[in-house]
């Protein structure tokens, strides 16, 4: 499948790539097609993409939530789960979404939302966690220049 999207320009997706949201996303019930990307270009290995195939304009910031909050670990009831199909451990990929505003310095992931993917079968759910533990708007532009100092020692 070939689209025209506005992050990436016109790129070709494999079927086998192709990660499916049985309920879309939230606030995008109808968007259920989607392929993860890596902005090669840009050298950073923290930020992917996830865009949708069914509406080429629309692509959402994601990155691996454990960069910016070690020690994130939300309770996830398996019910809500079981949609993925069977669970391994070593094949599920947990991710948030990021807002990056014109001020990067105001950067956030939502830890209330996060993102599921059963990397073996293609299929991923966006869930809501219970609780006032995680922030829907978790700054992170702090911890990611302390991690780049970091690397850079």
């Amino acid at each position: 499948m070939t689209i025209m999207t506005r992050v990436f320009g016109e790129i070709t997706i494999d079927d086998d790539r192709i990660i499916k949201f049985s309920k879309g996303i939230v606030g995008f019930p109808d968007l259920t097609d989607f392929a993860l990307l890596h902005d090669s270009e840009k050298g950073t290995d923290s930020i992917h993409w996830l865009q949708s195939l069914q509406e080429p304009g629309f692509a959402m910031p994601v990155m691996d939530p454990l960069r910016v909050c070690p020690d994130y670990n939300p309770e996830v009831d398996d019910e809500i789960l079981q949609n993925l199909g069977e669970l391994n451990p070593d094949e599920m990929l947990v991710l948030v979404t990021m807002t990056v505003p014109k001020d990067v310095k105001l950067m956030s992931v939502n830890l209330k939302g996060p993102i599921v993917i059963n990397a073996a079968q293609k299929t991923a759910i966006q869930v809501i966690v219970e609780g006032d533990e995680y922030p829907v708007k978790f700054p992170i532009y702090d911890i990611l220049e302390a991690n780049k100092k970091k690397a850079g020692d």
